[in-house]
């Protein structure tokens, strides 16, 4: 577990990160909206895809209940805007090239395939209010379904 990283009910910490569209996001700049932010192990890759599709769908829907979405991923933003141009997703994707936001949200983990075992990003979900609290987490996330519960629970904030 590292030094610091988020709990439920406290004060995300200030964080930014390079983004698609040639910016740095910073957390602050969600202030007085709600904010998911979604880590992802790579990008082009089958549930990785699925997922950024589900949540850009529902898009208008998480628009209207005052919630913006970020995708996070290890990926550099070269390949985030081949992705996000692709897909044709309406939100920033993030660079997290030094795992900051990844350690932050402790989202690195041990994973094995096909018998290796390495570290890499566990698909997690967090959701954020208006005031930058974390109020609530998905982790080791399941895709189908995931956006329409994470909708839910920023309509229920």
């Amino acid at each position: 577990m590292a030094d610091k990283t988020v709990a439920l009910d406290k004060k995300v910490p200030e964080f930014a990160l390079p983004a698609t569209g040639g910016i740095r996001w910073k957390l602050s700049g969600a202030h007085g909206r709600n904010l998911v932010v979604y880590f992802y192990p790579r990008d082009n890759t089958t549930g990785c895809t699925q997922e950024g599709i589900d949540f850009r769908d529902l898009y208008p829907q998480f628009k209207k209940a005052r919630t913006e979405i970020v995708g996070v991923s290890t990926d550099a933003v070269a390949s985030h805007e081949k992705f996000k141009a692709k897909y044709e997703f309406p939100f920033e994707l993030l660079a997290d090239e030094a795992q900051k936001a990844c350690k932050l949200f402790d989202v690195i983990h041990e994973k094995s395939m096909y018998g290796r075992k390495f570290m890499g990003v566990v698909r997690s979900t967090f959701l954020i209010d208006s005031e930058g609290v974390l109020r609530k987490e998905w982790r080791k996330v399941k895709i189908t379904g995931h956006a329409q519960e994470v909708l839910a629970a920023a309509r229920a904030l």
